[in-house]
């Protein structure tokens, strides 16, 4: 366990197996070959077979659908573990259980639970969220993709953008417009698989960082599903949106806080190897002061996105979960960016881990929600109660 673990939050005997079994999972699987994966924009298929055996990919969904039956805390643990070794493994892992799995078992028929949602959770397939597109982002009222209804089927028209997992998932939760004339309260939401006519992949983005996660647009042409692949019911598509995101930043802040956990942990080595005016730079104050900062920070970090976790079906879960995702992913960019500072020069080299997370961190503070639309949530939530 790292020096910056942090207190147990009275985490269950069987929260702290699964958070030793994945960090070693990761330090075992992951971590060997990470760089190179980096360079090459390698999607680690191999390992996310092995975390689909593991049940890491179908975390909440219960048994009986070939989930692993946990608790929302108990998921976070493992996000936080894969990202403080992978955060382009950890978002993949995330994105399958939240944006995918749980809108699935929350608004889909018993139909897609014994179809494509126990194919996800049971690791045989993954998952992706087509919500984003080139004109709209967080004014999700402005998008343009359609479905209408013919005899028993969808037929969707449009494009997404950035999607996570295209190109690899064989499920999408996509939400398209249904009635034009409805504003917000006329976009609907369904499970549509990729190999479905009509449903394309475009080419991958190449990215800043997140470079072993697949990013690419998805399409959709005359793309015919079946009628019962609607989530809830016609118009409830904004809603189950909301309600999906208010769950799914949860993934990114316990990402944000593995990565935040792994500068601190290069900081503070790199401290103690440099030698600087004949001394390791460790001793020196303005060193200490940074470093200490970043302790700080974390532990806050953690205390808000493990209460963020704890507290995810309650009322006030999804205030609990943007000021989780806003501090932490925040907190997680300064960390990273003083990291890189304690290492000096030697921070600006691929050579240096450090790097490649300064590129992995930033993202945290746009998807799944920017800072901004965080702080929206989370006052919109204190004044309308």
């Amino acid at each position: 366990m790292s020096d910056f673990g942090g207190p147990e939050f009275g985490l269950s005997e069987e929260q702290e197996l699964l958070r030793d079994t994945v960090r070693r999972f990761a330090e075992e699987r992951i971590r060997p070959g990470l760089r190179e994966r980096d360079q090459a924009h390698e999607f680690p298929r191999e390992v996310l077979a092995e975390m689909g055996e593991m049940g890491l990919l179908g975390m909440m969904v219960p048994e009986e659908y070939g989930g692993a039956g946990m608790d929302a805390l108990s998921y976070l643990l493992a996000v936080e573990e894969l990202a403080r070794v992978c955060p382009s493994v950890a978002v993949t892992m995330s994105v399958t259980n939240s944006v995918c799995c749980w809108p699935i078992w929350s608004f889909g028929s018993e139909n897609l639970h014994r179809g494509p949602l126990a194919e996800l959770a049971s690791g045989r397939a993954l998952g992706g969220f087509g919500l984003t597109e080139p004109g709209s982002g967080s004014d999700v009222g402005s998008m343009r993709t359609t479905a209408r209804r013919d005899g028993n089927s969808w037929v969707l028209d449009g494009e997404k953008a950035w999607i996570t997992n295209a190109g690899e998932a064989r499920y999408f939760v996509v939400f398209a417009r249904t009635d034009p004339g409805a504003g917000k309260r006329g976009i609907s939401a369904f499970v549509v698989s990729a190999d479905t006519p009509g449903f394309s992949v475009g080419a991958s983005e190449e990215k800043l960082g997140l470079r072993a996660s697949k990013t690419a647009a998805i399409q959709f042409e005359a793309c015919r599903i079946p009628a019962d692949h609607l989530l809830g019911e016609e118009g409830q598509g904004f809603k189950i949106a909301l309600a999906t995101l208010g769950h799914s930043r949860l993934g990114i802040a316990a990402q944000a806080l593995g990565i935040h956990t792994r500068a601190l942990e290069l900081a503070t080595a790199y401290s103690r190897e440099r030698v600087q005016f004949g001394v390791p730079i460790a001793q020196h104050q303005a060193i200490q002061f940074k470093i200490a900062t970043l302790a700080t920070e974390l532990a806050a970090s953690r205390a808000l996105v493990y209460r963020a976790g704890a507290q995810a079906h309650e009322l006030r879960g999804p205030v609990y979960a943007a000021q989780a995702k806003l501090y932490a992913s925040e907190a997680a960019n300064r960390a990273v960016w003083e990291s890189l500072q304690i290492h000096g020069g030697n921070g600006f080299s691929e050579e240096y881990e450090i790097a490649r997370l300064y590129r992995d961190v930033r993202v945290t503070t746009i998807y799944e929600g920017t800072s901004e639309m965080q702080r929206l949530v989370i006052a919109r939530g204190l004044v309308s109660n």
